[in-house]
């Protein structure tokens, strides 16, 4: 099974040491999620396109996927339309770049108190709208457990409606638990549309949650990796250390080879 790590890990490096890293450490891939720091745009030049091709061919690092901003759970048409627009150049960057996936949000939408059969259905149309041109280039999108769709249900519910073999699931494990779902619910919710994986933990810390290291929080790791190796999951199992977004966590340096280490020890325990 091949590992990856998001570069939400380290927005303090380059993308040429996000590569270089990947090697020193020994993960098979690398989740673009920033570009040099800052979120990826999808209209990124070509010089830059060829910049990140060299490196992943030079490297024999793959990209693994990209990941998006779009959302789309919501009653305005025009912000879907939008995200729709913007969703769409993020697949044909993909495919110029060779990346396998774009990630995607639904979005939040309890907040303006739409119903979740309301939601799903805006998440779905907006999807089936990409989905041609998805599938024409050989490039997945990837509805993420996340925000208000943590629940792995609603995920599931989108992708069902969509029908698309371009359209599938991303399993974000830390949401669905924090959402009260065990591994098994939420496994048997995505099996058959699952691509990719996120792997966190985290620890409740007041009414939040801390990230900290596996083995260290609540989020049931080891069960998780077991569950997928037992049904035969062959996708990347991708770290998400997301310093981006929480500065005070432990930096990538020292992070991500303790992760990738404990990881690789629950595999070769399970095989």
């Amino acid at each position: 099974m091949r590992i990856a790590y998001s570069n939400l890990a380290c927005p303090e490096w380059s993308i040429e040491e996000v590569f270089a890293k990947a090697v020193q450490f020994g993960f098979d891939g690398v989740e673009i999620r920033l570009l040099d720091g800052e979120v990826i745009s999808p209209e990124l030049d070509r010089d830059v396109q060829q910049r990140l091709k060299r490196l992943a061919v030079d490297s024999g690092v793959e990209m693994v996927g990209i990941g998006a901003s779009t959302k789309f759970a919501t009653a305005h048409e025009g912000e879907r339309r939008q995200n729709v627009k913007e969703l769409l150049q993020y697949i044909e960057l993909a495919a110029r770049l060779e990346v396998p996936f774009v990630r995607t949000f639904g979005g939040t939408f309890r907040a303006d108190h739409l119903r979740d059969a309301q939601a799903v259905a805006y998440v779905a149309d907006s999807l089936a709208q990409v989905a041609p041109r998805a599938e024409a280039l050989g490039v997945a999108v990837l509805l993420e457990t996340h925000d208000d769709f943590s629940h792995s249900s609603l995920v599931r519910d989108v992708v069902s409606q969509v029908g698309s073999s371009a359209i599938g699931a991303l399993w974000d494990t830390h949401h669905p638990y924090r959402m009260g779902e065990t591994v098994v619910e939420t496994f048997e919710n995505l099996n058959e549309t699952l691509r990719h994986v996120h792997l966190k933990d985290a620890r409740r810390v007041g009414d939040g949650w801390q990230l900290v290291a596996f083995n260290q929080g609540e989020v049931p790791v080891r069960e998780i990796v077991q569950t997928l190796v037992a049904h035969g999951y062959d996708g990347v199992l991708c770290i998400e250390w997301e310093r981006k977004w929480h500065p005070e966590i432990e930096a990538a340096e020292t992070a991500l080879p303790k992760h990738l280490a404990i990881l690789q020890d629950y595999l070769a325990n399970l095989e």
